[in-house]
């Protein structure tokens, strides 16, 4: 068996230089559309472009845009649906010299506008479906420009204009499901620095076919870029228009070759595939944004064929891609969780404690990446940007950035992600990490899927509910669920509550919304057990307390409130 540290594609490609990152996002497409002008490079359902016809499109965009907006905006935002639109206004914006700011048509309205307040002067880029949102938001027509409705006699050429490869490229806007929206700012060289190092650890090469399946946000630029900026086709489906119901049928009718994706996406994927369905075009699955369990690499090897790869990934809006794990179907898992691997080029990983101290092997902490190739920071916010990136004063730029991920390295450097700091609950004065219980929960083979959140309670304090999506709804019972619970884990880390559900919400970039899972009426009390004290470190680490008597079975998220049954 060959070990994932020496486990790497083999498949043919075209190795991305490092002396490519000394220039701007949008001259290496144009250095692609030169190279295959007449390979696909983008498709969305029935719409497609070759590299030629993507480039001078885009040309029309930021022709446009400059005629527009002139010198002085030097933000654009983009409000398009994941579409070609999408890619096409992203490109014209960068061929401009001008930042792009990706906003996303989910977002609430409240947060589109706090987004947008926050840019200043900023012209805005939209597609037809979004072109009155846009109006919206911008409050004045000229600040607004419509992508399908442009002059088709705009100029078609490249724009040559001399941008630095360390100017702003992007502001990527978290969602602030915890507050404000933060902005991620990327420059052009780091950027490029992280899509070089995919592209040459995945192999990425322009026969690939590699999936989009995200809505308007940083992950789809990422996406984007992993495949343009190579000569590849990326292929498009809008999920958030329902196209996640028919992931599968789609993967196998676009000869998808390189599948990336969060979690939950890939879950949905196969999950519904009978038992001897395969994806036999896919050779690579890029995967990551959540937590992957044992189960998913079940999945992997039960649906796809013995040449593709499983490769899990740590990645977050303020890094590139830090590490990777690779699998294939001779990979053995040991403990709950699946690695996330060994860190690429250019990163150097640390865990640390709570004094900021590094840790020894196999010891929780947090997860902070050292790095010349961090972003920038956060737009207008310098005290949260200088308390992240911490300046190492090691010369070339290096910094380090405090993820509030928390993990462990296994002895030979192996980076294992248990969670979040801010998924830790504090119950009877212990510490608390949901996702030991998630990992437990999603290892049952009548489970489905399954989170556990932290719950503030009046009368008890914080108490922890598992939201579980039964394999089998009608045979779903939460006493089976708690005996298979207490073979895996202590009888404290049972779940005081259990809902059951068809479906878990989802947000715009394909991920669990823990936000949007609805709170449970405050009158269901606490059936009496007895408290097991824990019996050592790592115990106490995840303790939670009693059992709670509760059942619940959501039909759907949509106006849906628990309930009890029985």
């Amino acid at each position: 068996m060959i070990s994932s540290r020496t486990l790497f594609p083999t498949h043919p490609f075209v190795e991305f230089p490092l002396a490519d990152i000394n220039q701007t996002i949008a001259q290496r497409f144009e250095q692609q559309a030169c190279r295959y002008p007449e390979r696909l490079a983008v498709k969305a359902g029935k719409r497609s472009l070759t590299y030629d016809e993507l480039n001078a499109t885009a040309n029309g965009v930021a022709h446009a845009i400059l005629g527009h907006a002139g010198a002085a905006t030097q933000q654009v935002a983009i409000l398009c649906n994941a579409d070609v639109s999408m890619i096409v206004a992203i490109l014209g914006a960068l061929k401009t010299g001008k930042a792009f700011a990706p906003l996303n048509p989910q977002l609430p309205k409240i947060k589109l506008h706090e987004i947008f307040a926050t840019l200043g002067s900023c012209l805005v880029l939209s597609d037809e479906n979004n072109f009155a949102a846009a109006m919206e938001i911008a409050g004045d027509v000229k600040q607004v420009l419509n992508v399908d409705a442009l002059d088709r006699h705009l100029c078609r050429e490249n724009l040559k204009l001399s941008v630095s490869p360390d100017a702003l490229a992007y502001i990527n806007f978290t969602s602030g499901s915890t507050g404000a929206p933060k902005g991620v700012m990327w420059n052009h060289r780091c950027e490029l620095f992280g899509i070089r190092t995919k592209t040459n650890a995945l192999h990425i090469a322009p026969t690939d076919r590699v999936s989009l399946l995200r809505a308007n946000n940083v992950g789809a630029a990422r996406d984007m870029f992993l495949a343009l900026l190579n000569g590849a086709a990326l292929i498009v489906l809008d999920f958030g228009a329902g196209g996640l119901a028919t992931l599968g049928d789609w993967l196998r009718g676009e000869d998808i070759s390189v599948f990336t994706c969060v979690a939950t996406v890939f879950r949905q994927s196969v999950s519904g595939a009978g038992g001897t369905e395969k994806f036999p075009a896919v050779r690579l699955i890029h995967i990551g944004g959540e937590p992957i369990y044992k189960t998913d690499v079940d999945l992997f090897r039960r649906h796809f064929s013995d040449d593709c790869l499983f490769v899990s990934r740590y990645s977050i809006s303020e890094t590139q891609a830090v590490s990777y794990f690779f699998m294939n179907q001779d990979t053995k898992i040991h403990g709950d969780h699946v690695p996330v691997g060994y860190p690429l080029e250019g990163n150097e990983v640390l865990i640390l404690d709570d004094d900021g101290r590094e840790t020894a092997a196999g010891t929780i902490g947090e997860i902070a990446v050292r790095s010349p190739y961090l972003a920038l920071g956060y737009w207008c916010q310098p005290e949260l940007t200088r308390a992240k990136f911490l300046d190492n004063f090691q010369g070339a730029g290096t910094r380090t950035y405090l993820t509030g991920d928390l993990g462990y390295r296994l002895p030979d450097g192996c980076l294992i992600q248990v969670g979040r700091k801010d998924f830790q609950a504090k119950i009877k004065g212990f510490k608390v990490e949901v996702t030991a219980i998630e990992a437990a929960l999603n290892e049952i083979p009548s489970v489905r899927q399954a989170v556990v959140v932290a719950r503030q309670d009046a009368a008890k304090g914080s108490r922890l509910i598992a939201y579980v999506v039964p394999q089998d709804p009608a045979a779903a019972g939460v006493s089976q669920l708690r005996t298979q619970l207490k073979s895996r884990l202590p009888a404290y880390m049972i779940p005081d509550s259990f809902v059951m559900t068809e479906s878990l919400p989802l947000n715009s970039g394909g991920k669990v919304d823990r936000s949007a899972l609805p709170a449970l009426e405050g009158n269901q009390r606490a059936v009496g057990t007895t408290f097991v004290e824990p019996r050592d470190a790592v115990e106490e680490a995840l303790v939670i307390s009693t059992p709670w008597a509760l059942t619940t079975i959501l039909p759907n998220w949509a106006g849906t409130r628990c309930s009890r049954r029985g």
